[in-house]
């Protein structure tokens, strides 16, 4: 069994973050373990509340896996600052995972800032150069990149811009057009388009995390990176068309829908 660390944010409301990621890791049959970087009262409408986790602590997590159980993967998602990239990205520097799945992770669904303003700089200076993919939506794509992204001509050109940041891999995720719901992936020197029917549904609470998560899986699990995304994609496709309607803003998208379709067919 393939060890999956993941390295965000907790969710309250169980729909995204750290719940997400290791619903997802042990859904798909790895061994997911977590490094929480904050705390956050939350549910299907709003972020209420953030508590930061001390840099010490978040340090002391990541060596106690790292030094007794080892990693496979690690995923990062919510890392709130500065302060807290920078850590992480030296620790990973530090350890060197064959495989570190970036989540840049700046605001939640329901429009609550996750990341400040000054850390997404550091983000791509930081932390961009030692992962084996980041995998931003349209907005995250917009910020790194400098501009608006808003046509699926100017996600090939971020995606670009955003690799020579220094990820092997750069996974534009197109969520956020009309029609078809079109990821790219950018290698360096050619495109990936892994496309799908857009569902309507508000349901979609936790589907970066998930999705980010499925890649990070399915890589340790020693499937070649298109292949890899190709699952996750069918993954979390499956998951937002049976999202759950929970709670009276966006529901959380269903992990486990994928996982009982295979097991049942």
């Amino acid at each position: 069994m393939k060890r999956v660390l993941t390295i965000a944010g907790s969710d309250s409301g169980g729909g995204a973050g750290i719940q997400a990621d290791l619903k997802a890791i042990t859904l798909l049959g790895g061994f997911g373990m977590s490094v929480l970087t904050a705390l956050t009262a939350q549910n299907t409408v709003a972020v209420t509340s953030i508590h930061d986790v001390p840099l010490e602590f978040i340090a002391a997590q990541i060596d106690a896996v790292f030094s007794d159980i080892g990693v496979d993967a690690v995923k990062t998602g919510m890392l709130s600052n500065t302060g807290v990239v920078k850590l992480v990205a030296s620790k990973m520097s530090e350890y060197k995972p064959s495989i570190l799945v970036v989540d840049p992770v700046m605001v939640a669904k329901s429009g609550d800032p996750l990341l400040a303003a000054d850390a997404r700089q550091t983000l791509a200076e930081f932390l961009l150069p030692e992962a084996t993919m980041v995998t931003p939506n349209l907005p995250e794509a917009s910020a790194l990149a400098g501009w608006e992204v808003a046509t699926e001509r100017e996600m090939r050109i971020a995606a670009e811009k955003i690799h020579a940041l220094g990820p092997k891999y750069v996974l534009v995720k197109g969520g956020h057009l009309q029609g078809e719901a079109v990821d790219l992936l950018f290698d360096g020197r050619e495109f990936h388009e892994f496309r799908s029917p857009r569902i309507e549904t508000k349901n979609v609470h936790g589907t970066g995390c998930t999705y980010a998560s499925a890649i990070a899986t399915y890589l340790a699990q020693e499937l070649e990176v298109v292949e890899a995304v190709a699952a996750a994609k069918r993954f979390i496709t499956e998951a937002i068309l049976h999202g759950l309607s929970l709670g009276k803003g966006h529901g959380p998208t269903n992990p486990y829908a994928a996982v009982r379709k295979e097991w049942t067919s």
